[in-house]
C-alpha cells in the first residue's frame, strides 16, 4: 500500500481502503447530493488520485451502488427492529409500508438505490428482479409468522412484487402533497389486510 495520500493515514490493506472510499463517498452524498459528488470530489476528499480510487472500487457508479445497498440494509435492519411486537402478517404489512413511506423520501441512500426523483427510473428498478428478490428476503425478516395468512415461503415472491408496486405508487414523487397516513392506512385495511387474513 502507498505511504503517501490518504491524509497522512495509509489503509493497512485493500479492505480499510475500500470501506474508507465507501465512507468518504456516503459523507459526501449526504452533505451534496449524488448528483454533485463525483471521482474527483471523493478523491479530493480522501487526498488520493481519482487512479487511486478507480483501482479499488471502480467508477462513481460502482460506488454509488455500494453505498446505496449498505444503506438499505440498515434501512432494513430498522424496518424489522420497528415491525417488533406485531401480532399479525397483515399488521407488520401495513406497518412496514407506512414506515417505508415515512423513511424513504427523506434518506438520501435509499433515494440512491431507488432514484426517487425520476418516477420511470423508480418503477423500473422497484421491480427488478433484482429488487423483487431482495423484497421478498426483507418480507422473510418480518418477526411474523407467514403461515398465520397462509402465506407459503414461495408466495413470499409474489407479495414483494405487489408491495413493490403499491409503493412505486404512494412513493411517486409527481405528487405535490403526500397522502395523509390517516388515510394511507384506512386504504390498506380495507383492502390489503383482508388478502393477508386468513377467512
Amino acid at each position: 500500500m502507498a505511504r503517501h495520500g490518504w491524509g497522512g493515514r495509509p489503509p493497512a490493506d485493500e479492505e480499510e481502503a475500500r470501506q474508507r472510499i465507501i465512507d468518504a463517498t456516503a459523507g459526501l452524498i449526504d452533505r451534496h447530493g449524488v448528483a454533485k459528488t463525483t471521482l474527483s470530489d471523493v478523491a479530493a476528499e480522501l487526498g488520493v488520485t481519482r487512479q487511486t480510487v478507480y483501482r479499488h472500487l471502480g467508477s462513481i457508479g460502482e460506488i454509488v451502488s455500494v453505498v446505496a445497498a449498505r444503506g438499505a440494509e440498515d434501512f432494513v435492519d430498522r424496518m424489522v427492529s420497528h415491525l417488533e411486537g406485531s401480532r399479525t402478517p397483515a399488521e407488520a404489512v401495513v406497518e412496514g409500508i407506512l414506515f417505508c413511506l415515512r423513511t424513504v423520501p427523506s434518506d438520501p441512500r435509499l433515494n440512491l438505490l431507488l432514484q426517487l426523483g425520476d418516477t420511470a427510473t423508480f418503477s423500473r428498478a422497484a421491480t427488478s428482479p433484482m429488487m423483487l428478490d431482495y423484497g421478498s428476503a426483507m418480507l422473510r425478516r418480518f418477526p411474523v409468522e407467514w403461515a398465520d395468512a397462509g402465506v407459503s415461503d414461495a408466495d413470499l415472491d409474489g407479495l414483494a412484487e405487489m408491495i413493490m408496486r403499491l409503493l412505486i405508487s404512494l412513493l411517486d414523487s409527481s405528487t405535490d402533497v403526500p397522502r395523509p397516513e390517516d388515510e394511507v392506512r384506512a386504504l390498506l385495511d380495507r383492502w390489503l389486510v383482508p388478502a393477508l387474513t386468513p377467512s
